[in-house]
Protein backbone atom coordinates (compact mmCIF):
# COMPACT_ATOMS: atom_id res chain seq x y z
CA UNK A 1 0.00 0.00 0.00
CA UNK A 2 1.22 3.56 -1.07
CA UNK A 3 1.98 5.85 1.80
CA UNK A 4 -0.80 7.80 3.12
CA UNK A 5 -0.92 11.44 1.71
CA UNK A 6 -0.58 14.22 3.93
CA UNK A 7 -3.78 15.39 4.00
CA UNK A 8 -5.28 11.74 4.54
CA UNK A 9 -2.68 11.50 7.29
CA UNK A 10 -3.77 14.61 9.19
CA UNK A 11 -7.37 13.64 8.99
CA UNK A 12 -6.59 10.18 10.90
CA UNK A 13 -4.72 11.57 12.92
CA UNK A 14 -7.42 13.85 14.03
CA UNK A 15 -9.76 11.05 13.88
CA UNK A 16 -7.66 9.11 15.63
CA UNK A 17 -6.55 6.81 13.62
CA UNK A 18 -3.04 6.98 13.00
CA UNK A 19 -1.66 8.04 16.66
CA UNK A 20 -3.22 9.07 19.52
CA UNK A 21 -4.92 12.45 18.92
CA UNK A 22 -4.79 15.75 20.98
CA UNK A 23 -6.94 17.50 22.76
CA UNK A 24 -6.98 20.25 20.48
CA UNK A 25 -7.30 18.46 17.57
CA UNK A 26 -10.39 15.77 19.11
CA UNK A 27 -12.01 19.29 19.14
CA UNK A 28 -11.65 20.16 15.48
CA UNK A 29 -14.67 19.76 13.14
CA UNK A 30 -14.38 17.42 10.87
CA UNK A 31 -16.14 17.57 7.75
CA UNK A 32 -17.89 14.59 5.66
CA UNK A 33 -15.52 14.19 3.46
CA UNK A 34 -12.68 14.21 6.13
CA UNK A 35 -14.68 11.14 7.92
CA UNK A 36 -15.50 9.39 4.85
CA UNK A 37 -12.13 9.65 3.64
CA UNK A 38 -10.63 8.40 7.17
CA UNK A 39 -13.53 5.17 6.78
CA UNK A 40 -12.48 3.98 3.46
CA UNK A 41 -9.02 3.99 4.37
CA UNK A 42 -9.39 2.04 8.07
CA UNK A 43 -12.38 0.00 7.69
CA UNK A 44 -11.60 -3.66 8.79
CA UNK A 45 -14.26 -4.17 5.88
CA UNK A 46 -12.67 -2.02 3.03
CA UNK A 47 -9.02 -3.69 3.91
CA UNK A 48 -10.49 -7.21 3.70
CA UNK A 49 -12.09 -6.42 0.39
CA UNK A 50 -8.93 -4.82 -1.02
CA UNK A 51 -6.93 -7.90 0.14
CA UNK A 52 -9.28 -10.08 -1.68
CA UNK A 53 -8.67 -8.26 -4.76
CA UNK A 54 -5.07 -8.80 -4.44
CA UNK A 55 -5.31 -12.65 -4.15
CA UNK A 56 -7.60 -12.51 -7.05
CA UNK A 57 -4.73 -11.06 -8.99
CA UNK A 58 -2.46 -13.10 -7.85
CA UNK A 59 -4.36 -16.40 -9.43
CA UNK A 60 -3.96 -15.73 -13.09
CA UNK A 61 -0.78 -16.35 -14.40
CA UNK A 62 -0.45 -19.51 -12.94
CA UNK A 63 -3.35 -20.41 -14.97
CA UNK A 64 -0.47 -20.30 -17.91
CA UNK A 65 1.78 -22.97 -16.13
CA UNK A 66 1.33 -26.47 -16.87
CA UNK A 67 1.40 -28.96 -13.77
CA UNK A 68 4.51 -29.82 -11.54
CA UNK A 69 6.60 -32.75 -13.30
CA UNK A 70 6.73 -35.70 -11.78
CA UNK A 71 10.14 -37.70 -10.88
CA UNK A 72 11.00 -41.22 -10.23
CA UNK A 73 14.16 -42.80 -9.33
CA UNK A 74 14.00 -47.11 -9.11
CA UNK A 75 16.27 -49.28 -8.24
CA UNK A 76 15.48 -52.83 -9.18
CA UNK A 77 16.38 -55.88 -9.84
CA UNK A 78 18.32 -56.19 -6.95
CA UNK A 79 19.33 -59.86 -5.35
CA UNK A 80 19.03 -58.80 -2.02
CA UNK A 81 16.92 -56.15 -0.18
CA UNK A 82 16.00 -53.92 -3.02
CA UNK A 83 18.51 -51.20 -1.98
CA UNK A 84 21.49 -52.75 -3.19
CA UNK A 85 23.45 -54.75 -5.83
CA UNK A 86 20.59 -53.38 -7.83
CA UNK A 87 20.95 -54.57 -11.72
CA UNK A 88 19.27 -51.41 -12.93
CA UNK A 89 18.93 -47.63 -12.13
CA UNK A 90 15.94 -45.85 -13.94
CA UNK A 91 15.00 -42.21 -14.25
CA UNK A 92 12.17 -41.44 -15.39
CA UNK A 93 10.13 -37.76 -15.23
CA UNK A 94 7.00 -37.16 -16.73
CA UNK A 95 4.55 -34.07 -16.68
CA UNK A 96 1.22 -33.76 -17.83
CA UNK A 97 -0.34 -31.00 -20.12
CA UNK A 98 -3.69 -29.73 -21.15
CA UNK A 99 -4.94 -29.60 -24.88
CA UNK A 100 -3.30 -26.08 -25.86
CA UNK A 101 -5.98 -23.54 -25.78
CA UNK A 102 -7.55 -24.70 -22.40
CA UNK A 103 -5.09 -22.73 -20.44
CA UNK A 104 -5.70 -19.15 -22.34
CA UNK A 105 -9.67 -19.40 -21.39
CA UNK A 106 -9.15 -20.79 -17.93
CA UNK A 107 -6.97 -17.64 -17.41
CA UNK A 108 -9.38 -15.40 -19.09
CA UNK A 109 -11.55 -16.45 -16.51
CA UNK A 110 -9.27 -16.21 -14.05
CA UNK A 111 -8.47 -12.44 -14.60
CA UNK A 112 -12.61 -11.85 -14.75
CA UNK A 113 -13.02 -12.97 -11.21
CA UNK A 114 -9.88 -10.56 -10.34
CA UNK A 115 -12.10 -7.80 -11.79
CA UNK A 116 -15.12 -9.23 -10.20
CA UNK A 117 -12.92 -8.73 -6.73
CA UNK A 118 -12.04 -5.41 -8.06
CA UNK A 119 -15.92 -4.85 -8.47
CA UNK A 120 -16.64 -6.41 -4.68
CA UNK A 121 -13.32 -3.53 -3.55
CA UNK A 122 -15.22 -0.71 -4.84
CA UNK A 123 -18.23 -2.14 -3.72
CA UNK A 124 -17.60 -2.05 -0.29
CA UNK A 125 -16.33 1.40 -0.96
CA UNK A 126 -19.56 2.48 -1.95
CA UNK A 127 -21.44 0.84 1.27
CA UNK A 128 -18.95 2.32 3.55
CA UNK A 129 -19.01 5.77 2.29
CA UNK A 130 -22.81 5.06 2.34
CA UNK A 131 -22.79 3.99 5.93
CA UNK A 132 -20.69 7.22 7.36
CA UNK A 133 -22.68 9.74 5.18
CA UNK A 134 -26.17 8.06 6.71
CA UNK A 135 -24.44 7.96 10.23
CA UNK A 136 -23.50 11.87 9.49
CA UNK A 137 -26.65 12.94 8.46
CA UNK A 138 -28.17 10.98 11.35
CA UNK A 139 -26.47 12.92 13.66
CA UNK A 140 -27.06 16.25 12.09
CA UNK A 141 -30.51 15.71 12.46
CA UNK A 142 -30.34 14.14 16.17
CA UNK A 143 -28.04 17.12 17.01
CA UNK A 144 -29.80 19.81 15.61
CA UNK A 145 -33.20 18.37 17.14
CA UNK A 146 -31.62 19.11 20.10
CA UNK A 147 -30.94 22.23 19.65
CA UNK A 148 -34.77 22.41 18.41
CA UNK A 149 -35.26 20.89 21.88
CA UNK A 150 -33.03 23.74 23.90
CA UNK A 151 -35.35 26.37 22.09
CA UNK A 152 -38.35 24.62 23.02
CA UNK A 153 -37.42 24.37 27.06
CA UNK A 154 -36.80 28.16 26.57
CA UNK A 155 -40.45 28.91 25.16
CA UNK A 156 -41.58 26.75 27.68
CA UNK A 157 -39.77 28.31 30.36
CA UNK A 158 -41.22 31.78 28.96
CA UNK A 159 -45.01 29.81 28.54
CA UNK A 160 -44.58 29.08 32.65
CA UNK A 161 -43.47 32.14 33.74
CA UNK A 162 -46.75 33.92 31.83
CA UNK A 163 -49.13 30.89 33.05
CA UNK A 164 -47.31 31.92 36.47
CA UNK A 165 -47.88 35.65 36.58
CA UNK A 166 -51.60 34.97 35.10
CA UNK A 167 -52.07 32.46 38.05
CA UNK A 168 -51.30 34.70 40.32
CA UNK A 169 -52.94 37.21 39.70
CA UNK A 170 -55.89 34.69 39.29
CA UNK A 171 -56.73 35.70 35.84
CA UNK A 172 -56.04 31.90 34.61
CA UNK A 173 -57.01 28.60 36.83
CA UNK A 174 -54.36 26.61 38.57
CA UNK A 175 -54.61 24.30 35.82
CA UNK A 176 -53.34 26.39 33.25
CA UNK A 177 -49.75 26.34 35.42
CA UNK A 178 -49.74 22.37 36.02
CA UNK A 179 -50.17 21.78 32.39
CA UNK A 180 -47.27 24.12 31.70
CA UNK A 181 -44.98 22.51 34.33
CA UNK A 182 -45.88 18.73 32.63
CA UNK A 183 -45.00 20.33 29.25
CA UNK A 184 -41.54 21.43 30.28
CA UNK A 185 -40.56 18.21 32.23
CA UNK A 186 -41.72 16.12 29.28
CA UNK A 187 -39.62 18.75 26.92
CA UNK A 188 -36.77 17.92 29.36
CA UNK A 189 -36.80 13.95 28.75
CA UNK A 190 -36.91 14.37 24.99
CA UNK A 191 -33.83 16.42 25.66
CA UNK A 192 -32.08 13.61 27.24
CA UNK A 193 -32.91 11.13 24.81
CA UNK A 194 -31.75 12.97 22.06
CA UNK A 195 -28.36 13.15 23.81
CA UNK A 196 -28.36 9.76 24.57
CA UNK A 197 -29.27 9.50 20.39
CA UNK A 198 -26.04 11.57 19.63
CA UNK A 199 -23.47 9.38 21.73
CA UNK A 200 -24.65 6.20 19.53
CA UNK A 201 -24.39 8.06 16.42
CA UNK A 202 -20.94 9.25 16.92
CA UNK A 203 -20.27 5.68 18.03
CA UNK A 204 -21.41 3.85 15.12
CA UNK A 205 -19.36 6.22 13.16
CA UNK A 206 -16.46 5.06 15.51
CA UNK A 207 -16.85 1.54 14.17
CA UNK A 208 -17.32 2.80 10.90
CA UNK A 209 -13.44 4.48 11.52
CA UNK A 210 -12.65 1.54 13.58
CA UNK A 211 -12.27 3.11 16.30
CA UNK A 212 -13.02 2.64 19.93
CA UNK A 213 -17.05 3.46 20.86
CA UNK A 214 -16.12 6.25 22.85
CA UNK A 215 -13.47 8.14 21.55
CA UNK A 216 -13.81 11.66 20.69
CA UNK A 217 -15.34 13.43 17.37
CA UNK A 218 -16.16 16.63 16.81
CA UNK A 219 -18.06 16.68 13.60
CA UNK A 220 -19.21 19.57 11.11
CA UNK A 221 -22.68 20.49 11.75
CA UNK A 222 -23.81 22.70 8.71
CA UNK A 223 -26.53 21.23 7.24
CA UNK A 224 -26.64 21.96 3.37
CA UNK A 225 -29.74 21.08 1.44
CA UNK A 226 -28.50 21.41 -2.61
CA UNK A 227 -31.47 20.21 -4.66
CA UNK A 228 -31.30 17.20 -7.67
CA UNK A 229 -30.62 18.92 -10.73
CA UNK A 230 -29.83 15.71 -12.76
CA UNK A 231 -32.75 14.21 -15.55
CA UNK A 232 -33.93 10.44 -13.66
CA UNK A 233 -33.03 9.06 -17.13
CA UNK A 234 -29.41 10.17 -16.87
CA UNK A 235 -29.02 8.51 -13.20
CA UNK A 236 -30.72 5.07 -14.61
CA UNK A 237 -28.06 5.24 -17.62
CA UNK A 238 -25.67 6.22 -15.15
CA UNK A 239 -26.35 3.12 -12.75
CA UNK A 240 -26.33 0.36 -15.61
CA UNK A 241 -22.91 1.58 -16.39
CA UNK A 242 -21.44 2.09 -13.44
CA UNK A 243 -23.18 -0.21 -10.70
CA UNK A 244 -20.88 -2.92 -9.30
CA UNK A 245 -23.52 -5.50 -9.52
CA UNK A 246 -24.24 -5.05 -12.94
CA UNK A 247 -21.00 -5.46 -13.74
CA UNK A 248 -20.25 -8.48 -11.85
CA UNK A 249 -23.39 -9.86 -13.51
CA UNK A 250 -21.69 -9.23 -17.04
CA UNK A 251 -18.66 -10.76 -16.02
CA UNK A 252 -20.26 -13.54 -14.86
CA UNK A 253 -21.81 -14.25 -18.05
CA UNK A 254 -18.70 -13.62 -20.02
CA UNK A 255 -17.00 -16.40 -17.90
CA UNK A 256 -20.04 -18.53 -18.37
CA UNK A 257 -19.82 -18.69 -22.41
CA UNK A 258 -16.21 -19.40 -21.53
CA UNK A 259 -17.09 -22.29 -19.45
CA UNK A 260 -19.43 -23.59 -21.95
CA UNK A 261 -15.94 -23.29 -24.76
CA UNK A 262 -14.04 -25.07 -22.02
CA UNK A 263 -17.00 -27.52 -21.11
CA UNK A 264 -17.12 -28.19 -25.35
CA UNK A 265 -13.11 -28.74 -25.04
CA UNK A 266 -13.10 -31.85 -22.63
CA UNK A 267 -13.67 -34.03 -26.06
CA UNK A 268 -10.28 -32.72 -26.60
CA UNK A 269 -7.61 -34.96 -25.64
CA UNK A 270 -5.04 -33.80 -22.42
CA UNK A 271 -2.02 -35.42 -22.92
CA UNK A 272 1.31 -36.50 -20.50
CA UNK A 273 4.91 -36.67 -21.82
CA UNK A 274 7.89 -38.75 -20.23
CA UNK A 275 11.48 -39.34 -20.74
CA UNK A 276 13.46 -42.10 -19.41
CA UNK A 277 16.94 -43.03 -18.81
CA UNK A 278 17.96 -46.63 -17.80
CA UNK A 279 21.41 -47.30 -16.43
CA UNK A 280 22.28 -51.12 -16.26
CA UNK A 281 24.66 -51.99 -13.41
CA UNK A 282 25.05 -55.46 -15.11
CA UNK A 283 26.22 -55.71 -18.34
CA UNK A 284 24.15 -58.85 -18.95
CA UNK A 285 20.98 -56.78 -18.37
CA UNK A 286 21.98 -53.96 -20.71
CA UNK A 287 20.30 -53.86 -24.64
CA UNK A 288 24.05 -55.22 -25.56
CA UNK A 289 27.46 -56.17 -23.89
CA UNK A 290 28.78 -52.94 -24.88
CA UNK A 291 25.74 -50.61 -24.28
CA UNK A 292 24.68 -50.55 -20.47
CA UNK A 293 22.65 -47.10 -20.94
CA UNK A 294 19.88 -46.57 -22.59
CA UNK A 295 17.01 -43.40 -23.01
CA UNK A 296 13.56 -43.28 -23.83
CA UNK A 297 10.22 -41.56 -23.79
CA UNK A 298 6.47 -41.82 -23.51
CA UNK A 299 3.28 -40.16 -24.64
CA UNK A 300 -0.33 -40.87 -23.06
CA UNK A 301 -3.68 -38.87 -23.69
CA UNK A 302 -7.11 -39.93 -22.54
CA UNK A 303 -9.76 -40.92 -24.10
CA UNK A 304 -13.33 -39.46 -23.72
CA UNK A 305 -15.06 -43.22 -24.26
CA UNK A 306 -17.66 -41.77 -21.42
CA UNK A 307 -18.34 -39.02 -22.93
CA UNK A 308 -22.32 -39.58 -22.84
CA UNK A 309 -22.37 -39.18 -19.10
CA UNK A 310 -19.11 -36.84 -18.22
CA UNK A 311 -18.44 -34.62 -21.14
CA UNK A 312 -21.48 -34.76 -23.04
CA UNK A 313 -23.34 -33.73 -18.92
CA UNK A 314 -20.71 -30.75 -18.51
CA UNK A 315 -21.79 -29.00 -21.85
CA UNK A 316 -25.43 -29.09 -20.60
CA UNK A 317 -24.97 -27.87 -17.25
CA UNK A 318 -22.74 -24.74 -18.74
CA UNK A 319 -25.00 -24.17 -20.85
CA UNK A 320 -27.65 -23.77 -18.34
CA UNK A 321 -25.56 -21.76 -16.22
CA UNK A 322 -24.78 -19.41 -19.30
CA UNK A 323 -28.68 -19.15 -19.50
CA UNK A 324 -29.23 -18.08 -15.99
CA UNK A 325 -26.06 -15.99 -15.69
CA UNK A 326 -27.83 -13.99 -18.38
CA UNK A 327 -30.98 -13.96 -16.61
CA UNK A 328 -29.25 -12.83 -13.58
CA UNK A 329 -27.76 -9.97 -15.93
CA UNK A 330 -31.33 -8.69 -17.10
CA UNK A 331 -32.70 -9.20 -13.44
CA UNK A 332 -29.85 -6.83 -11.57
CA UNK A 333 -30.41 -4.52 -14.12
CA UNK A 334 -34.59 -4.52 -13.81
CA UNK A 335 -34.31 -4.04 -10.01
CA UNK A 336 -31.37 -1.17 -10.11
CA UNK A 337 -34.16 0.84 -12.96
CA UNK A 338 -37.02 0.17 -10.33
CA UNK A 339 -34.90 0.93 -7.54
CA UNK A 340 -33.63 4.03 -8.64
CA UNK A 341 -36.46 5.50 -9.73
CA UNK A 342 -38.05 5.37 -6.58
CA UNK A 343 -35.45 6.65 -5.08
CA UNK A 344 -35.34 9.51 -7.14
CA UNK A 345 -39.01 10.08 -6.42
CA UNK A 346 -38.21 10.16 -3.16
CA UNK A 347 -35.69 12.36 -2.77
CA UNK A 348 -37.20 15.02 -4.61
CA UNK A 349 -40.44 14.91 -2.32
CA UNK A 350 -38.29 15.21 0.57
CA UNK A 351 -36.25 18.15 -1.20
CA UNK A 352 -39.94 19.98 -1.82
CA UNK A 353 -41.19 19.04 2.00
CA UNK A 354 -38.22 20.44 3.74
CA UNK A 355 -38.11 23.57 1.27
CA UNK A 356 -41.42 24.14 1.69
CA UNK A 357 -40.98 24.29 5.78
CA UNK A 358 -37.69 26.08 5.78
CA UNK A 359 -39.33 29.26 3.69
CA UNK A 360 -43.31 29.54 4.66
CA UNK A 361 -44.11 27.14 7.49
CA UNK A 362 -41.58 27.26 10.08
CA UNK A 363 -41.81 31.09 9.92
CA UNK A 364 -45.54 31.54 10.42
CA UNK A 365 -45.36 28.73 12.69
CA UNK A 366 -43.00 30.94 14.70
CA UNK A 367 -44.86 34.37 14.47
CA UNK A 368 -48.08 32.37 15.26
CA UNK A 369 -46.60 31.63 18.66
CA UNK A 370 -45.26 35.14 19.34
CA UNK A 371 -48.61 36.35 18.81
CA UNK A 372 -50.10 33.81 20.76
CA UNK A 373 -48.09 34.33 23.45
CA UNK A 374 -48.72 38.27 23.82
CA UNK A 375 -52.44 37.61 23.09
CA UNK A 376 -52.79 35.12 25.87
CA UNK A 377 -50.65 37.34 28.51
CA UNK A 378 -53.54 40.12 27.45
CA UNK A 379 -55.87 36.82 27.98
CA UNK A 380 -57.34 36.97 24.44
CA UNK A 381 -57.19 33.29 24.42
CA UNK A 382 -56.63 30.30 26.57
CA UNK A 383 -53.57 28.10 27.49
CA UNK A 384 -54.36 25.27 25.20
CA UNK A 385 -54.44 27.72 21.79
CA UNK A 386 -51.32 28.99 23.66
CA UNK A 387 -49.41 25.14 23.76
CA UNK A 388 -51.51 24.40 20.52
CA UNK A 389 -49.33 27.55 19.00
CA UNK A 390 -46.13 26.16 20.31
CA UNK A 391 -46.44 22.71 19.26
CA UNK A 392 -47.03 23.69 16.05
CA UNK A 393 -43.95 25.86 16.03
CA UNK A 394 -41.77 22.96 17.44
CA UNK A 395 -43.54 20.27 15.18
CA UNK A 396 -42.85 22.83 12.15
CA UNK A 397 -39.13 22.55 12.96
CA UNK A 398 -39.08 18.99 13.48
CA UNK A 399 -40.91 18.12 9.85
CA UNK A 400 -38.09 20.39 8.37
CA UNK A 401 -35.21 18.75 10.26
CA UNK A 402 -36.67 15.49 9.34
CA UNK A 403 -37.42 15.85 5.46
CA UNK A 404 -34.18 17.24 5.26
CA UNK A 405 -32.49 14.08 6.76
CA UNK A 406 -34.90 12.15 4.56
CA UNK A 407 -33.47 14.08 1.61
CA UNK A 408 -29.97 13.49 2.38
CA UNK A 409 -30.70 10.15 3.21
CA UNK A 410 -32.48 9.52 0.24
CA UNK A 411 -29.31 10.98 -1.68
CA UNK A 412 -26.91 8.67 -0.20
CA UNK A 413 -29.27 5.70 -1.18
CA UNK A 414 -29.49 7.07 -4.42
CA UNK A 415 -25.63 7.28 -4.88
CA UNK A 416 -25.59 3.46 -3.61
CA UNK A 417 -27.98 2.72 -6.00
CA UNK A 418 -25.88 3.99 -8.86
CA UNK A 419 -22.43 3.10 -7.73
CA UNK A 420 -21.19 6.23 -7.53
CA UNK A 421 -21.46 9.27 -5.89
CA UNK A 422 -23.93 12.39 -7.64
CA UNK A 423 -20.97 15.12 -7.65
CA UNK A 424 -18.85 12.76 -10.40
Amino acid sequence: MQPMKPILAAILTIAGLAMPATQASADTPLTLAQIVDAALEANPQVRAARARWSAAIHSIKQNYAPNDPIFNYFNTDSPTNGFDHAATHTINVTDSFQFPGKALYQADIARRNADVARLTYEAALRDIRAQVETAFYQDQLDTALGVVADETLVNLKRVLEVTQVAYSANQVTQTDFISAELDLSAEQLERDRLKVAVANDLTTINQLLNRIPDAPLQLDQTLKLEPLNIRLDTLVERAFKLRQEILESALAQKNSEDSVTLARMEYLPDYSVGYTFDNYMIPSAGPTVNSLQDHGWNIGFNLPVFFWIKQREDVTRAGFDLDAARNDLASIRSQTAASVTALYRSAQYSYRTAATYRDTLTPLARQNFEVALTAYTSGKIDFVTLSTTLRSYYGARISYLTAANQYLAGRVALEQAIGEPLAK
